[in-house]
């Protein structure tokens, strides 16, 4: 697949303290000069394809525009786009960074290197580690997914009262739905790079964790009532997860690996690595960068929780897409008996966040899709009264991950709309909402889920 070239200037980017957030994101948006080795979807593409320009604010794409606009999606969108989407495109909008991580990103970043092996980060404290890139860069592609890493760490995070629908999709209909799921918490807390609560920035621990992550409890379906997940991430990049998975039915606790982490759990589509796109370690793919290209991406949509689609796409949300500028890039996977031959992400050049990440099989088939829609502001909903922040937050009201060999899909609404008037998203409030240590052992696991 090709990638627009563009003319200006190489992309470089100095940092002075007297920047403000806008100047900092608008320079950082700034096109620059890079080719993509390889584009499957415009090989062999019609020309009235690869003639049409980008879609215009204001107009809904539809089954009937795969062929004229296809080139301003990715491969999956189109797919999406071909079975029944609707993609109203708006007008795009800058992201910009929160004034704490920009303030840490200006006074840590010029001390961090990469380590000799390109596995790790040496001198990180918080805020991004790599600011001012070259195209000329060998280690662009893993100074790119550091960024990412460390664009979408919080203090702590809970994800509250979420459900997800999985089952089969055809073209003649909507999605068949098997299971209902209803999950009562995801959890985060770092260790590193905090910038709002005591101890900061970092919070250091004998065994050297960069974060705690827990899934926890299942509420609905009955038979995996009380089932829950805790990992520990760590700042040693040889050093696996540890990561637990408990069966209150069987009274039993399951150590997993990490490759098991590209498997797919409890007969959904979605797997823990794929969790916004990545959220395996960035030490565990060989990455590199094929380019980047404009692309129409849900970044600040406007429902809250997620709007489904209707008819034959409801397997994925209805919300707005605009143009963006996309930093496409393949990881590899080092580890053995990993899942997929190959993962494509698309990372948003502005705001290092994942719109849409691509899962190839061992046969570079085109086989998965994770989707995030993304939702930008001060407060998930205008009504909302604790999850408010003094910036813009950036939020994901709904996610699906949908299989195209298989038509099978998993859709998440984050909250559900069976608890209305959830807010949902509790970014860096620590033990006030309750994400303290404890939350994430396996003993408080097995405790809060018989």
């Amino acid at each position: 697949m090709s990638v627009d070239k563009y003319s200006p200037p190489v992309f470089r980017l100095k940092l002075l303290t007297t920047v403000s957030a806008l100047a900092f994101w608008s320079l950082l948006s700034s096109p620059a000069t890079a080719e993509l080795r390889v584009n499957e979807q415009e090989k062999g593409a019609p020309p009235s394809m690869l003639d049409a320009g980008p879609p215009a604010p204001g107009q809904v794409l539809s089954a009937a525009d795969t062929k004229v606009y296809g080139r301003w999606l990715p491969p999956s969108a189109n797919w999406a786009l071909g079975r029944g989407l609707p993609i109203e495109v708006v007008e795009s909008r800058l992201i910009p960074l929160e004034p704490a991580r920009l303030a840490a990103t200006e006074k840590y970043s010029a001390q961090v290197q990469l380590s000799a092996d390109g596995l790790a980060l040496e001198n990180y404290v918080a805020g991004l580690p790599f600011p001012s890139l070259s195209d000329d860069d060998p280690d662009l592609a893993v100074k790119l997914m550091f960024n990412y890493e460390n664009r979408i760490l919080v203090d702590d995070l809970d994800i509250r009262n979420f459900d997800c629908d999985t089952g089969s999709l055809r073209s003649d209909r909507g999605m068949l739905v098997e299971r209902h799921f209803v999950l009562g918490h995801f959890r985060r807390l770092y260790h590193v790079g905090r910038l709002y609560h005591e101890p900061k920035p970092s919070w250091p621990t004998p065994d050297g964790i960069r974060y705690r992550e827990s899934l926890h409890p299942i509420i609905e379906p009955f038979d995996l009532k009380g089932v829950g997940l805790s990992y520990n991430r760590y700042l040693d990049p040889g050093r696996q997860d540890d990561s637990w998975l408990y069966y209150p039915l069987l009274k039993r606790v399951r150590r997993l690996s990490t490759a098991q982490r590209s498997e797919a759990l409890f007969g959904q589509d979605t797997d823990l690595d794929s969790y916004a796109g990545w959220a395996g370690s960035v030490a565990w793919m060989d990455w590199s960068l094929l380019g980047r290209k404009k692309l129409l991406a849900p970044m600040h949509t406007r429902h809250f929780p997620g709007r489904r689609a209707t008819g034959t796409a409801d397997f994925i949300f209805d919300d707005t897409w605009e143009l963006r500028d996309l930093w496409i890039i393949e990881g590899r996977s080092r580890l053995p008996g990993y899942a997929y031959s190959r993962r494509i992400v698309y990372l948003d050049q502005q705001s290092f966040v994942i719109p849409y990440a691509e899962m190839y099989d061992h046969e570079e088939q085109l086989w998965k899709a994770w989707f995030n829609q993304w939702k930008i502001g001060p407060r998930p909903f205008p009504g909302a009264k604790t999850a408010v922040y003094a910036y813009e937050q950036q939020f994901l009201p709904a996610v699906t991950m949908f299989d195209m060999l298989l038509d099978h899909a998993t859709y998440c609404t984050l909250p559900s709309r069976e608890y209305p008037g959830e807010e949902g998203w509790y970014f860096n409030f620590g033990d006030a909402q309750g994400t303290s240590e404890n939350v994430f052992s396996l003993s408080y696991i097995i405790s809060t889920g018989r």
